[in-house]
């Protein structure tokens, strides 16, 4: 297989996730970044976004899960975006997804927090009958 990546990144959106009731009340910013990898060959000789990996709407579905849902940790935010890319988004043999939480409250001073997960599509071993 030909494997190539495309990225998004810093995707950003004010939502309201946190296990703190002020950070749920007053919400901050997250930024996600993500990592596709596939064979596109066939969508770069096509040039036709039937072929393609559509990242617009790869970008909806993690906006409505930023900012239509609420978690108490990025750890669930980043696991459930990665989940739904690679269940709905066939061409992909594996996505890497980081959510960075900024400002967070940890008695100190901090740019971010970051998150990182990758999931990898189950490839069915084809099972002959002999």
């Amino acid at each position: 297989m030909n494997e190539q990546c495309i990225r998004l990144h810093n995707a950003t959106f004010y939502a309201y996730h946190g296990v703190l009731s002020n950070e749920q009340a007053s919400g901050g910013k997250f930024e996600v970044d993500v990592e596709m990898y596939g064979d596109f060959s066939g969508a770069a000789e096509s040039d036709r976004l039937k072929d393609a990996v559509d990242y617009q709407r790869v970008y909806k579905s993690i906006r409505e899960l930023v900012t239509e849902k609420r978690f108490y940790l990025i750890e669930s935010l980043g696991t459930r975006i990665a989940e739904s890319i690679i269940t709905n988004f066939l061409q992909l043999s594996r996505v890497v997804v980081r959510v960075r939480k900024h400002t967070p409250q940890v008695g100190g001073v901090v740019d971010s927090v970051e998150f990182e997960t990758e999931r990898v599509r189950e490839q069915k071993d084809s099972v002959g009958i002999g």
